[in-house]
């Protein structure tokens, strides 16, 4: 009995030798660990002291350069507005005969130039030919009857005077002479129109033309007035164009018409004075330096339109965008002192815009690097444009 409990106190005894040695090591790796981390703060704070004390001084920031440009008032802007016109001839008739007729020839095909006065087609004139003949015959005629009448009536008036004719048969021999002297009036104003006639069977070209179009051909009948060519004027074109009533735009003006990539001058020859009903257009009438043209060619015209209102021009890379879609552009003050200024975009063009603003007239405005500097900050004029 007592053997087993003096083993047991032995057991115990062991036990509590082995938990104090493994306390007592906790406690010495502890002590160790934090003595090793102070010596190392202090090594690292030792080193960082002697680095700041090696360290030389930083000096101060210089201010940024930029290149700014006086802001100048301007009391409008001029803006570019284009019309759709047409190309047409200075003149353009469609020939036709005064009277109807057989047609014997056309002289002329589309495309073919003519000058003024050559003849262009004919109608076959052998009735009028043969009318003539036949008036020509009467004229004579009557002629011979008038002579014939003439000579009765002195004869009749030298006896009337010595009694052997009475005042009737005078009378009746001047009425006969009269009577043929109408009839012989009559007969040659006749004769005259068939010759008219015979000059208008003929059509000529009223000027140097070149013909557009060839309606009939030969052996046809046409009717009085019926279209034989068309003849356009050669020589000169103009463009017919509808302009906006506002539109600020006077005669002897010049404006710049694009013909298929190509742009001539223009000059304004007459604006009408009504209103085309349809369009609720004026209509310009324009004289082009060139004869490069195709007639019924459609052609833009450019005209400059002035817009009043007060503001400046600023080049596009100056424009900040700002919140809620406001712009800004950065303005330097006496202090050269970057200040952001609101304005407001009127019109743009490839490389600027002109726009109104919070800005005061004659600032300085940051035109190069707009992006380099901040409201607020100091910066160093470098040049002014």
């Amino acid at each position: 009995m007592n053997g087993v409990s003096a083993m047991s106190d032995d057991q115990m005894s062991k036990g509590f030798l082995r938990r104090a040695a493994r306390r007592v090591a906790i406690m010495m790796f502890t002590g160790m660990t934090l003595a090793g981390s102070v010596y190392v703060v202090s090594v690292g704070s030792n080193l960082l002291q002697a680095r700041a004390e090696a360290a030389k001084p930083v000096g101060t920031a210089q201010p940024v350069p930029v290149q700014v440009r006086r802001i100048e008032y301007a009391d409008g802007y001029t803006i570019p507005r284009r019309f759709i016109g047409q190309v047409e001839t200075l003149q353009s008739t469609d020939l036709a005969f005064e009277f109807g007729g057989l047609v014997s020839e056309v002289l002329v095909d589309e495309g073919s130039t003519v000058t003024k006065g050559q003849p262009i087609a004919r109608l076959d004139t052998a009735l009028m030919e043969v009318e003539l003949a036949r008036l020509e015959a009467s004229r004579d005629a009557l002629s011979a009857q008038l002579n014939f009448s003439e000579l009765s009536v002195q004869r009749r008036e030298a006896l009337q005077k010595d009694g052997f004719s009475t005042t009737e048969a005078f009378d009746q021999a001047k009425a006969t002479r009269d009577q043929q002297a109408a009839l012989l009036a009559e007969t040659e104003a006749a004769i005259d129109r068939v010759r008219i006639e015979l000059d208008k069977s003929t059509l000529f070209a009223p000027f140097d033309g070149r013909i557009s179009a060839r309606n009939v051909d030969e052996g046809a009948t046409v009717s009085m007035g019926q279209q034989v060519v068309t003849l356009l004027q050669t020589g000169g074109a103009e463009v017919r164009v509808g302009l906006p009533v506002a539109l600020d735009l006077a005669p002897q003006d010049t404006v710049t018409v694009n013909l298929g990539g190509q742009s001539v001058s223009g000059l304004v020859r007459t604006i009408r004075p009504d209103i085309d009903p349809q369009t609720r257009t004026k209509t310009a009438i324009l004289d082009l330096e060139t004869t490069a043209l195709t007639y019924g060619q459609t052609v833009t015209v450019e005209v400059e339109s002035h817009v009043a209102g007060e503001g400046a021009w600023v080049p596009l890379h100056a424009l900040r965008e700002g919140t809620k879609g406001l712009w800004t552009v950065l303005v330097v003050d006496e202090a050269n002192i970057v200040r952001p200024a609101a304005v407001e975009i009127l019109h743009t063009q490839t490389d600027r815009a002109f726009v109104r603003g919070s800005f005061a007239p004659n600032a300085r405005l940051v035109e190069t690097g707009p992006h380099r500097v901040t409201p607020g900050q100091t910066v160093r004029i470098a040049g002014e444009a």
